[in-house]
């Protein structure tokens, strides 16, 4: 019975034992599986880290020209007329007709609007009749002198022929003292007259300014008043029309930024453009650069006045117009892109060794750059660019001249027409 019971338990052992000794050999197999994977994965990471590390650059160039460089200057203003008078009216009164509507053509002289005149026209009256009296009063003591003269004459004689007897010396002095008594009645009513005929003209005056009147040849550009509408004199006068005396001649005045304003002189050319006709320039000559600056939003800058000719009458007054100054102008210049210029190569890289997949995984030395390092210099207006040489980036020292930031002037160095100036690095195809 024993021997019986002993032997499953051997057949159960047995099976036991084997099934452990599979599992273990399953643990193994995924264990070597993994480290295999891992191994791939550095392989992998490692020939894709050298092989991007190691890409040979390559550089786009330009060819060194020749050819005109100008320098200019931008700047934005408003166009106005050359000579603008605003019209206003010296006296306070009715406005009766108003003569001149916006657009007008106006002469110098002509009736713009006119004032209510029946109280001036009163004053006037008033003012004659007072003439009147006053010449009457001077030819009243005009006769008074004339009859003083003739008796302190005739007393006079027959003092002479009296011998001084006849008449007395009270009379003498009597007749005397009226006649410079005529005189200065005939003075006084002289001066009365006098104001008079002041007053009467100063009426007069107020008569003709009653009419407003265009004092120049012109435009007009704006109107701002109505029949019926009352003026009112005071210390500002109000203003009643603008008129632009020659719209054939007006000023762009632009602000010129502080920066820019050293290199813009009286007599340079000018273009500009304006909004309403897009395409087309116009010609202008800066007249005027202002010394003292202007202020706005913490930006400084010098008002420019720019002489326009508008014989078309294309240009109107407050257009904004977009100027370009020719500052400088350079004939036959040796010419490189500002890019050129800014470029600076960082390393030049070489093939990497081959050392196969082991040598791709297993770390190495780092690599040494110290012969590929490039330093760009620059001090003043000493500068270099690159060209290249059997393929590596090669310094040219140059020195620069004036620039329109797109082109810049070469003035001294190397540098020869037709050369290739590296401007920029190429992306390798991938």
């Amino acid at each position: 019975m024993s021997k019986t019971i002993a032997k499953p338990n051997e057949e159960l052992a047995q099976i036991l034992s084997g099934e452990r000794a599979s599992a273990r050999r399953t643990n193994y197999v995924r264990w070597i599986l993994g480290a295999l994977a891992l191994l791939v994965l550095v392989a992998g990471y490692r020939v894709l880290a050298v092989r991007t590390q190691n890409v040979v650059p390559r550089y786009q160039t330009v060819q060194v020209i020749r050819g005109k460089l100008r320098v200019r200057v931008s700047a934005t203003g408003n166009l106005a007329p050359t000579n603008k008078v605003d019209v206003g009216s010296e006296l306070s009164g009715l406005v009766e007709t108003v003569l001149a509507q916006e657009n007008d053509r106006v002469k110098k002289g002509q009736i713009l609007a006119q004032l209510d005149v029946s109280k001036l026209q009163d004053e006037i009256t008033k003012s004659e009749a007072a003439l009147a009296s006053s010449q009457a009063k001077l030819a009243q003591a005009e006769a008074t002198l004339n009859q003083d003269r003739v008796s302190l004459d005739r007393d006079r004689e027959v003092s002479r022929l009296s011998g001084g007897k006849v008449p007395s010396k009270t009379e003498m002095e009597s007749a005397e003292a009226a006649l410079a008594r005529a005189e200065a009645d005939v003075r006084s009513a002289q001066a009365d007259v006098n104001q008079a005929r002041a007053t009467l003209s100063s009426d007069q005056t107020n008569l003709s300014k009653a009419s407003i009147r265009s004092p120049v040849d012109g435009v007009v550009l704006s109107r701002a008043v109505e029949p019926g509408q009352t003026v009112a004199a005071s210390l500002q006068v109000t203003t009643l029309f603008t008129v632009a005396e020659d719209l054939r001649q007006m000023e762009l005045k632009v602000d010129v930024d502080e920066a820019d304003v050293g290199g813009v002189k009286d007599g340079q050319n000018a273009t500009f453009t304006v909004d309403a006709y897009p395409g087309r320039e116009y010609s202008a000559r800066v007249t005027r650069v202002a010394y003292g600056s202007t202020t706005k939003n913490n930006v400084v800058s010098y008002s420019t006045v720019l002489k326009v000719k508008n014989d078309d009458l294309s240009l109107r007054p407050g257009m904004t117009g977009t100027a370009e100054i020719a500052t400088v102008t350079r004939e036959n210049a040796l010419l490189v892109p500002n890019a050129a210029l800014r470029f600076t190569p960082s390393t030049t890289a070489s093939a990497p060794p081959s050392h196969g997949l082991i040598g791709s995984i297993m770390p190495g030395p780092p690599p040494d750059n110290s012969s590929q390092r490039m330093v760009t210099t620059s001090k003043g207006n000493s500068q270099q660019v690159w060209t290249l040489a059997n393929g590596i980036p090669l310094a040219i020292p140059v020195t620069t001249g004036v620039s329109d930031g797109t082109l810049t002037e070469i003035v001294a160095g190397n540098l020869k027409q037709g050369m290739l100036v590296i401007n920029d690095n190429v992306s390798p195809a991938k």
